[in-house]
């Protein structure tokens, strides 16, 4: 029998505490010895023959998970059985399926099973005829067209090719997907891995510790524009327009001075927080809430500045808003500056807003309701009935994001463009 004929009759027997290595070769209980190194007949899906060491360590340690068993193989030194070749290998070692169309029955790569008494093939071999085309049945010992002598010198000749070749090429193998074998790789540089690691955190704090000082430049080019006779800034290089705009009041329903202010939800609740609002305001891209919250450490801000950079577009009003969710902390004036509001759809988060109701709300504010377009309006039907817009995203579709947020500053520049010249 052949070495995967010999483990396969273990594995349905429950035998495998049987199958012992010493040494170079794994020991059958007292009836076959193979070199560990000896190619099965069982073919991967990446096209190589399995050895007979990468299908036992394989069948007795096949209870544990992939990535352990990937981890335990790299730690030993073993060949893994790949992802794919997994299950339909076990299938067929332990009796569920009687053959597979892995299994490929090669004379030259098969190893004479020997007794551990007696280094050679049963003395009863049949006489045998040849198979028929494309047919192997691993059980039936008259596959082997030779006589024993033959196969003990075959078996000698393969053993002293093994044992050159194997060595060789297990010297320059590199195990693939595993973290702890790409850090032992020679001649790898990691430092622009490192760099690529560190990049997004070492730009969140980069724009949170200026996000107080862009407030302030902004702040004061809005309210200082007109008195200096330069308009809203610098022109396009730093990203204001240079068309000079009607200076901001404070009274009459118009925007106060300052930077207008956007209102978003604190409760996690809502698509749109302070955690999220300027990747999706700036960059036009959706991240969960509870994804930037791991990102940022748990980090609150107090306000994020956020700017328009889809376009050059001169009708603009204002190029910077401040975006809060802690209406609490504003002052009286603080609520003249106040433009948009992204809504929750719960009534307690107008509470103790100097406002009588949704109407007077909405009226002076933008409202705002961000939802994932496959759930149901039912959900928001409060929203329904208050004078807002309902801007709907998708929940995978990520290069839509970008549609929604334009029409977020859309509407937002158009009501805080009537409201200047109001």
């Amino acid at each position: 029998m052949d070495p995967l004929s010999v483990l396969r009759d273990f594995t349905i027997r429950g035998e495998l505490d049987k199958i012992v290595r010493v040494n170079d070769e794994y020991r059958f209980g007292s009836e076959y010895v193979f070199p560990c190194s000896a190619e099965t007949a069982y073919r991967s899906k990446q096209g190589n023959l399995y050895t007979l060491e990468a299908l036992v360590h394989y069948v007795q340690n096949q209870h544990l998970k992939h990535g352990e068993y990937m981890h335990y193989t790299v730690k030993n030194s073993v060949p893994a059985v790949t992802l794919p070749d997994r299950k339909p290998l076990l299938d067929y070692l332990t009796g569920k399926v009687a053959s597979s169309d892995s299994i490929e029955f090669l004379l030259p790569q098969q190893h004479p099973p020997q007794s551990n008494q007696q280094p050679h093939y049963h003395n009863s071999l049949p006489a045998i005829s040849a198979p028929a085309a494309d047919e192997y049945r691993p059980d039936d010992d008259s596959m082997f067209p030779v006589a024993p002598s033959l196969m003990e010198n075959i078996g000698s000749a393969n053993s002293v090719e093994l044992s050159t070749y194997i060595p060789a090429i297990k010297s320059v193998e590199k195990p693939l997907k595993n973290r702890e074998a790409i850090l032992e790789c020679r001649n790898r540089d990691f430092y622009s891995v490192f760099v690529a690691s560190t990049r997004r955190e070492e730009e969140r704090q980069r724009i949170e510790s200026q996000q107080r000082k862009d407030g302030l430049v902004a702040k004061s080019r809005l309210m200082g524009a007109d008195e200096r006779g330069l308009g809203y800034g610098g022109g396009d290089d730093i990203g204001y327009d240079a068309t000079p705009k009607p200076k901001l009041h404070l009274k009459g329903g118009k925007i106060g001075e300052g930077v207008p202010i956007i209102l978003v939800p604190s409760a996690f609740q809502t698509l749109i927080t302070i955690y999220n609002v300027k990747e999706f305001l700036e960059d036009g891209i959706y991240i969960p809430t509870d994804l930037k919250v791991k990102q940022m450490k748990g980090v609150r801000p107090d306000c994020v500045t956020v700017q328009k950079k889809f376009s050059r577009d001169r009708e603009r009003v204002v190029t910077a808003y401040e975006v809060r969710d802690k209406p609490s902390a504003l002052k009286p004036e603080d609520w003249d500056r106040v433009v948009a509001v992204f809504v929750l759809g719960k009534e307690w988060q107008f509470k103790d807003w100097p406002f009588k109701d949704h109407v007077e709300i909405f009226n002076k504010i933008i409202g705002f309701y961000m939802r994932f377009e496959d759930d149901s309006l039912e959900s928001a039907k409060n929203v329904k009935q208050w004078n807002v817009k309902i801007i709907s995203i998708s929940k995978n579709k990520r290069h839509q994001d970008r549609a929604a947020a334009l029409e977020v500053w859309e509407k937002l520049e158009e009501f805080v463009r009537s409201r200047s010249h109001s």
